[in-house]
């Protein structure tokens, strides 16, 4: 599958609760329609972590990628998000400054109790027919 010009990809876990909501919360805010989706567990979402050699058993939270730029990981993907999204969002990114180790410790925090919090689908939501072209593995 060809990738989407000029879009940043998030791949993230499909059967969390919580991500399929951070999804739904991004795109109700990505008003210059910069984001596509794919989850993790697609063939699509494993390819894309393979060729970045992402070891999707250690990383299973969201990634983020630039197509020809970059990828990012963990909160500096969920703070890069943020830079593209409406509102005060763009502000959120100035947490970048603080040191990664301190950001992923407590992103790690929160994605190791995101099921127990949250919960988990056995499967991947199907998103509304509105959504739909935002995803590329539907």
């Amino acid at each position: 599958m060809d990738l989407p010009e000029n879009k940043k990809i998030v791949l993230f876990d499909g059967v969390c609760n919580f991500c399929n909501a951070s999804v739904r919360f991004i795109i109700k805010r990505d008003k210059k329609d910069s984001f596509r989706f794919a989850s993790l567990q697609s063939d699509l979402g494993q390819k894309l972590a393979k060729e970045r050699n992402i070891d999707t058993s250690k990383v299973d939270s969201i990634i983020l990628i630039d197509p020809g730029n970059a990828y990012y990981i963990k909160s500096t993907a969920a703070l890069e998000i943020c830079k593209d999204l409406n509102g005060l969002y763009p502000v959120l990114s100035l947490f970048l400054f603080l040191p990664e180790g301190l950001r992923n410790f407590i992103y790690d925090f929160v994605a190791r109790h995101r099921y127990q919090w949250f919960g988990k689908s056995e499967t991947c939501p199907m998103p509304s027919e509105k959504e739909q072209s935002k995803f590329l593995d539907t």
